[in-house]
C-alpha cells in the first residue's frame, strides 16, 4: 500500500501525457497574400522617400499599402502599384503578381485614364473657363470610356485572383476651399475640380461595387486636409513636380491606412 500514491502519480500523468499527445496542434493563422495594384496613388507619389529599385514606379516605404503590410500579419506581399499607370498597364503589367492563393488585393486606378495629369495643370496654370472645360472633358470620359475599361480591369483582377478579397480604393477631393496661397488657384477652380472627383467617385464604386468589389471611399478621411488647408494632407504644386497633387506622408498614414483598416477589419 505504500507505493500506491506514486503508481496513481504514475498513471495520471501517463493520461495527461496520452491526452496531450491526442489533442492536434492548433497551426497559427495563416498571414495574408496581399498584392497592391494601381497608379501614382497607390505607389505612394507624394510622399518624397522611394525604394530604390522601384524606378519611375516610385514605390514608397511611406504609401499605404506598405504600412498596411508592415502592420498587418502577412504572409506575402507584392508592390505592383506603379506612377503613371492606366487600367490598361495593370492589365498587361500588374495582374501577373495574382495568383489563386491571393488573399487581398487593393487596387486604385482610372485617374489617369481621364486624364488627370492634365486637367489638373490646365486648372493650376489656365483661366477658370478653361479649368471647368479641362474637368468636363475629363467627366465625359469617366462617363463614357472608363466604366468599360473598370469592368474589364475587375473581372481580369477576379480572373487571376478568384480567392482574395478585393478593396478598390477611391481618390480624395484635391482641395480646401476659402482663402488660398497658390498663385491663380481660384475657389472656383477648386470647386470645380472637387466636383470631378466626386463624380469619379461614384463612376468607380458602382463599377466596383457590381464586380462583387468593396469600395473605399477616402474623401470623408483627407475632408479638411486638402490642398489649401492649414494642414494639408496633400500636396500642392511642388519641387519635384511629379509630387504635385498627391497625398503626402500623412495622407497615407492618416487618411488612407485607417480607410483600409476599418474595411479589412469589418466583421
Amino acid at each position: 500500500m505504500r507505493h500506491s500514491r506514486p503508481i496513481v502519480c504514475a498513471a495520471v500523468a501517463l493520461a495527461t501525457a496520452s491526452t496531450v499527445l491526442a489533442t492536434p496542434a492548433v497551426a497559427a493563422p495563416a498571414g495574408e497574400n496581399y498584392v497592391a495594384l494601381g497608379d501614382s496613388y497607390a505607389s505612394g507619389v507624394g510622399t518624397r522617400e522611394y525604394f530604390g529599385d522601384s524606378g519611375d514606379c516610385l514605390r514608397s516605404p511611406k504609401a499605404y499599402p506598405q504600412l498596411w503590410a508592415d502592420s498587418h500579419h502577412v504572409a506575402d506581399f507584392a508592390f505592383a502599384a506603379c506612377s503613371g499607370a492606366v487600367t490598361d498597364d495593370v492589365n498587361t503589367q500588374q495582374l501577373g503578381r495574382l495568383n489563386a492563393g491571393t488573399t487581398l488585393v487593393t487596387v486604385s486606378i482610372g485617374g489617369n485614364d481621364i486624364g488627370f495629369a492634365d486637367v489638373v495643370t490646365k486648372c493650376l496654370l489656365g483661366t477658370d473657363a478653361g479649368c471647368d472645360s479641362a474637368v468636363g472633358g475629363g467627366e465625359e470620359k469617366a462617363r463614357k470610356e472608363l466604366p468599360g475599361k473598370l469592368d474589364a480591369t475587375y473581372a481580369n483582377i477576379r480572373r487571376a485572383a478568384p480567392n482574395a478579397k478585393v478593396v478598390v480604393i477611391g481618390y480624395p477631393r484635391l482641395n480646401e476651399l476659402g482663402a488660398c496661397s497658390v498663385p491663380g488657384y481660384s475657389e472656383r477652380k477648386r470647386k470645380r475640380l472637387n466636383a470631378g472627383a466626386d463624380l469619379l467617385a461614384g463612376v468607380i464604386s458602382e463599377r466596383a461595387n457590381a464586380a462583387g468589389f468593396t469600395y473605399a471611399d477616402t474623401r470623408d478621411a483627407f475632408a479638411g486636409h486638402g490642398v489649401c488647408s492649414s494642414n494639408e494632407w496633400i500636396n500642392g504644386p511642388s519641387n519635384p513636380l511629379v509630387e504635385s497633387f498627391h497625398p503626402d506622408i500623412d495622407g497615407h498614414a492618416q487618411a488612407y491606412l485607417p480607410t483600409l483598416n476599418g474595411i479589412i477589419n469589418r466583421p
